[in-house]
């Protein structure tokens, strides 16, 4: 299942190609122009990212922020905001916010930052998750399976956050080596295959039901039915 983003914004010129890129990206965007909206649509629906401008006509975004961490929103938010202070960051992070970045900002930038909020998260996780369910807690670096966990390497865990972050989707081998090692590595493409191949062992020891699918000549795909 795609990744769920709300974002909060009320100029349209901003909105729409953030809205257009995050699609393309393969997220499920909905868009709504004030704070009052934006609380209704984190009640009524699962949001694994809040993207949230402060300049709001009806509220403050720092007042929108605050108000859903204290709901019990547990997503990742990200303020996007023209306001450059120091003040201002510190307050949002102080609400709840997990990244702040200032317009005018890349559209690269601003989906870098949103594949790293999803790799320290993990995304949010409905209940009720079927026998076999992968569950990835990004923060504490941990993987489980039901009540069991599966002890991961760093380098197992970081690929893994990747392919789960792109979950049915095919992730270039290129992308996994610079996401999980660095993009200056130079050395042999095989580590990759060694420890995908350590990956897949554990997971199919710990019984979960999603696979780490090879894609000859491009990359690999986690496919499954669990909540990442």
């Amino acid at each position: 299942m795609a990744h769920s983003v709300l974002v909060v914004e009320d100029e349209e010129d901003i909105a729409f190609p953030l809205v257009r890129t995050l699609e393309r990206e393969g997220y499920a965007v909905r868009w709504v122009d004030n704070g009052s909206r934006a609380l209704d649509e984190l009640n009524l629906r699962p949001t694994d990212i809040l993207i949230l401008d402060l300049g709001l006509p009806d509220m403050d975004g720092l007042d929108v922020c605050r108000t859903a961490r204290e709901s019990g929103f547990e997503g990742a938010i990200m303020i996007v905001t023209a306001r450059a202070g120091e003040l201002d960051r510190v307050v949002g992070l102080d609400y709840g916010a997990d990244d702040y970045l200032s317009k005018p900002f890349g559209l690269a930038e601003l989906q870098a930052r949103v594949r790293a909020l999803l790799r320290r998260t993990g995304g949010n996780t409905p209940p009720g998750l079927p026998e076999g369910a992968l569950r990835i807690d990004a923060g504490a670096r941990r993987v489980h399976v039901g009540d069991t966990e599966v002890t991961l390497t760093g380098k197992e865990f970081d690929v893994l956050s990747v392919l789960a972050g792109q979950r049915d989707k095919v992730v270039s081998r290129e992308r996994l080596m610079a996401e999980a090692w660095d993009e200056n590595w130079f050395g042999s493409t095989k580590t990759l295959d060694v420890t995908i191949g350590r990956l897949r062992q554990k997971l199919e020891a710990a019984g979960v039901t999603d696979k780490v699918v090879a894609v000859r000549g491009v990359g690999f795909r986690l496919e499954g039915g669990s909540a990442d």
